[in-house]
């Protein structure tokens, strides 16, 4: 139950985010500082914010509904919240960047993160 939970929970953050900056790629300017300097730049940010945020969203939710497909897709999560978790958390260390919007995405990097790792171990101990 608690891996559906977090796998729904994971859909209503990344499915919506993700469309939306598919959708309005300008936005990241005010909220990240990243912003598109050439169309081929708003391209970038559709398909990294907007379709690959996208995608993990649709996954989360393949895996909710489909409790069979759970352990791969909490698998995928642990890759996606690790790698962005480091990578921003070595980033922010690199570049002495700690903005609220640097801050908030690292807890939620690191607590899902966290959350896929208890969630696969409770699999295992089964």
């Amino acid at each position: 139950m608690a891996t559906r939970v977090f796998l729904a929970f994971s859909t209503l953050v990344w499915l919506p985010y993700g469309l939306f900056c598919f959708f309005q790629p300008g936005f990241l300017e005010g909220a990240a500082g990243v912003v598109a300097l050439t169309p081929t730049g708003s391209t970038e940010l559709r398909a990294m914010y907007g379709g690959l945020q996208a995608s993990v969203g649709v996954a989360s939710l393949l895996g909710a509904l489909r409790p069979a497909l759970a352990p791969q897709v909490l698998r995928m999560l642990a890759f996606v919240f690790g790698g962005l978790g480091s990578s921003r958390l070595l980033g922010a260390v690199l570049d002495d960047a700690w903005s609220s919007y640097t801050s908030s995405a690292l807890g939620f990097e690191l607590v899902g993160f966290a959350v896929c790792i208890v969630l696969l171990r409770r699999r295992t101990d089964r």
